[in-house]
């Protein structure tokens, strides 16, 4: 159609790829320049990452670890509702204190006390002596200085404390108790409890004692000094006490998030560890017996490649200010692990270059070793940045910095891995040219030596000199050899093909089954380390404690006319509607609205029009001082008000997720304005989006990928393959979090959408080689992609590993989590790219549009055709 192209239009884009073919000429030309002048492209990343890495000095003020902050949905609702809580409900801890009627969980010391013996309670009388004495080591810490008051007098830490020391009173306890009238609510006072019929307490197995301070006012500062005193002083305490008849548990409101800041600094030494492991791996797979032939300062500089994109990423970002969460201190591993694949699929490229010019010309052959490792590296790192920036778009700033951190780390890891690390392959080859050992440096001297000069000179007692460097004699890699002569005809052998198809078949059952079982959320418990005082006490909370879960304030959010008869029927239907939820005890709910019609209903008052309702309202607060706290009255009249709800058997993150959902939807269907809150609720949230999060995350991404591939891979067989790849490994990971313990939450979430990155990086490799063969079979293309290639995918997939192994030791669930995920993402990378994808390929591939050459041989055509087209 059209007017018909030139010859020159038609040897531009005929048989290639227009986006390709002037990459691999420009990393051609730059390999070029890097072998002529090898030394500034040493000094420059040096210098730049020594720049850069000053930005450090910030991280003291940029370290942001707060809990609520980073966890949390930003924009959540339940945050919005706090706001309306406090504004409309204002505290007053020093004279009218009310734990449920708190917009936040406070300021708080909480023990758990729970009976030594198993068939024991600790309402027995030497229980309860010491529960006592407990209650006296707590105030012996001026804790009524610092203490939130009520009536006069500090908050009662349990309606308990007063009857422990009367027999009869508590014959006559009766639980849950806290029904219509505010009687005490003894259901997250005392665990573990055992009743007759009637209700009335026969014995219980814990009791919970919570000591709250004030924080209105300037208190605040006064109170987080006496809870770090009461963490530093109470354990002391406690032994001394030496308690026989129960064991103490202890939390504060600070527990939490000084644990997960510890956490950054329990993980520093690994670092070391998995540096050690990396360079020792790297220095392995390079080498030789020679000691001029010998890699291991190409291994070192390698890992230092990877080292200085770290120092350079994150001074460049603590230079912008983005915060430094707890979660960015796994990307160190990650940066390393990559980085070294890297470093391996250029060294395979320089060992395996096939240009026709001379050996010993550095330029001819580093411009070949860019021209096919470049272009390879180059779709690895896009996919990769691309994956970590588009994880940026999430509600969870925890996960935004972590993908900046990381997204640049691998735009660093790139620079230097065809900057500094090809000029450092230049000086190794001129070393090895000049015949120097790798060690001194100095000139290998040949003659006849001694067998130990020649052995530790030359790599054996022979005097003979060693060969020059030349294609012929140059060997290969025996892991090479062994892909090429072994597992390459094993793996496509006719009933090993059908044993893989069976095998991934499994797989994806076994996959698509977890996604199903799936879990959401973050528990609050696995911030802190396994051996932190703070898993006792949630074991203790989660099994004496967990019957009763939050007391949810119901709120009417706007002014109506409450003395309207109508409207408080619409009222007290909403209210049942909200009870008649499984997870709410409707028995235990608390209403002022509903005594007060129960009062006017007596005939003792009159609620019939405004200026009675609002003129009688101290008659209700005569009798329930409390109720006067649930009110916000103006002159106008109510402008809101608020009464509670009791949710029950609330133990698990669906339970969360379906208790918020349901509150919430019944709430929106009420002909009043309500709005259901409790603190708890700001971590529910991430319920509401981290599934919307994650897969719009891992669409995008994987979308990119497609679109990365299609401009730099030359072949939309390949491409195809490379998104049937990201489908099947995301796929695999998801499910097989489920069997591994691991939760979708804000940091599994990190690890989905590193999945797409790793997944282009094992299978794109062996896809193109596959479809770029010049072979005449299936089977021949699927060896010699392995053959090429089998290896560094295989070092990449190892060396990654390696860089995230020593988290599995880590104390912390953050870390392990994170080596988890990273774990399954490798290892079904891999086996997609060593295992499934060829045999794949063999099936389906031979059918597709690919090029009958190698990819060598596809170059150097192209540049002939670009030679007849000018």
């Amino acid at each position: 159609m059209g007017q018909p192209r030139s010859p020159r239009e038609r040897c531009s884009c005929s048989n290639t790829n227009c986006v390709e073919r002037p990459l691999t000429r420009l990393f051609e030309a730059l390999g070029r320049v890097v072998a002529a002048c090898p030394w500034p492209f040493v000094l420059l990343p040096l210098l730049l990452s020594a720049g850069l890495g000053a930005g450090f000095v910030f991280l003291p003020g940029l370290q942001t670890n707060d809990i609520e902050g980073q966890f949390t949905p930003t924009g959540g609702p339940a945050k919005a509702e706090r706001d309306f809580v406090r504004r409309y409900f204002p505290t007053n801890d020093s004279e009218r204190f009310s734990a449920e009627r708190l917009p936040t969980e406070g300021a708080y010391a909480a023990l758990i006390a729970v009976a030594e013996r198993d068939s024991a309670s600790v309402l027995d009388r030497p229980a309860r002596d010491e529960v006592l004495l407990l209650h006296g080591a707590v105030r012996e810490l001026d804790y009524e200085q610092f203490c939130a008051r009520s009536g006069g007098a500090c908050a009662s830490a349990n309606p308990l404390l007063p009857l422990l020391a009367n027999d009869s009173a508590l014959s006559e306890l009766r639980f849950p108790g806290g029904g219509g009238g505010g009687n005490a609510f003894l259901g997250t006072a005392l665990g573990g409890v055992r009743t007759d019929g009637s209700g009335r307490v026969e014995g219980a197995r814990a009791v919970k004692l919570t000591y709250y301070l004030r924080e209105d006012g300037g208190a605040a500062g006064e109170s987080r000094a006496w809870l770090e005193t009461f963490l530093r002083v109470f354990p002391a305490k406690l032994r001394e006490l030496n308690l026989t008849a129960v064991e103490v548990t202890y939390f504060t409101s600070l527990s939490r998030q000084a644990e997960f800041e510890g956490n950054t600094k329990s993980v520093i030494p690994l670092f070391s560890i998995t540096y050690f492991l990396t360079i020792t791996f790297s220095i392995v797979s390079c080498l030789r017996l020679s000691c001029v032939r010998n890699n291991i300062w190409l291994a070192c500089c390698g890992v230092l490649s990877s080292g200085l994109a770290v120092l350079s990423s994150f001074g460049l970002m603590l230079y912008c200010g983005v915060p430094f969460v707890v979660t960015v201190a796994n990307a160190p591993f990650l940066i390393l692990g990559v980085g070294v694949d890297d470093m391996f699929i250029m060294i395979s490229s320089w060992e395996q270059s096939s240009s026709q010019a001379d050996k010993s010309d550095a330029k001819s052959r580093l411009a070949e070793t860019y021209r096919e490792a470049a272009l390879s590296v180059t779709i690895t790192t896009l996919t990769d940045v691309l994956a970590f920036f588009i994880g940026t778009w999430t509600a969870f700033p925890s996960v935004r910095s972590f993908c900046l951190y990381t997204g640049t780390a691998f735009v660093f890891c790139y620079v230097y891995v065809i900057t500094f690390f090809g000029a450092i392959i230049v000086l190794n080859h001129k070393r090895v040219k000049e015949n120097r050992h790798w060690l001194t440096c100095m000139q290998v001297k040949v003659g006849k030596k001694s067998c130990l000069y020649n052995a530790c000179c030359l790599g054996s007692c022979s005097s003979e000199p060693p060969e020059p460097e030349t294609r012929e004699t140059e060997s290969e890699h025996p892991m090479s050899i062994f892909f090429k002569k072994y597992y390459g005809p094993f793996l496509t052998g006719k009933w090993i093909k059908l044993l893989v198809v069976l095998l991934y078949g499994a797989y994806l059952g076994g996959s698509i089954y977890g996604c199903t079982q799936m879990k959401e959320g973050i528990d609050l418990r696995n911030l802190a380390s396994d051996d932190s005082y703070v898993i006792a006490y949630y074991d203790n909370d989660d099994e004496y404690f967990s019957e009763y879960g939050p007391r949810v304030m119901v709120v009417v959010t706007d002014s109506v006319d409450y003395w309207d008869e109508s409207v408080r029927n619409d009222i007290e239907a909403c209210t049942r509607d909200l009870e008649s939820i499984t997870y709410i005890d409707k028995n235990l709910s608390l209403s002022w609205l509903r005594v007060y019609a129960g009062i006017a209903g007596s005939g003792l008052i009159n609620i019939s029009n405004k200026d009675h309702f609002i003129n009688n309202l101290p008659v209700l607060f005569h009798f329930y001082p409390s109720f006067e706290w649930d009110i916000n009255k103006t002159a106008e009249g109510i402008a809101a008000s608020r009464f509670f709800i009791q949710t029950v058997n609330v133990t698990s993150a669906v339970d969360e997720k379906n208790l918020l959902n349901q509150l919430r939807d019944r709430a929106k269907q009420c002909a009043v304005p309500l709005m259901v809150y409790h603190p708890a609720f700001i971590y529910y949230d991430q319920y509401l989006v981290i599934v919307q999060n994650t897969i719009q995350n891992v669409v995008i991404a994987a979308g990119a990928m497609l679109l990365v591939s299609l401009v730099l891979i030359p072949s939309p067989l390949c491409c195809l393959w490379v998104t049937f790849a990201i489908a099947s490994v995301i796929v695999g990971v998801a499910g097989f979090m489920t069997f591994w313990d691991i939760s979708l939450d804000s940091i599994s979430m990190i690890n989905l959408v590193i999945c797409i990155g790793f997944s282009v990086d094992f299978s794109a490799h062996i896809s193109y080689a596959f479809v770029t063969s010049g072979e005449s079979s299936a089977n021949e293309k699927a060896i010699g992609a392995l053959h090429q290639l089998g290896y560094p995918v295989l070092q990449g997939a190892v060396s990654t590993v390696l860089g995230v192994v020593v988290l599995a030791a880590a104390k912390t669930y953050i870390f392990r989590t994170f080596f988890k995920i990273m774990f399954l993402v490798i290892l079904f990378g891999a086996v997609h790219g060593l295992v499934f994808i060829p045999v794949f390929l063999t099936f389906f591939g031979y059918f597709g549009k690919s090029l009958p050459i190698t990819e060598t041989k596809m170059l150097d055509l192209r540049y002939r055709n670009d030679k007849d087209c000018a």
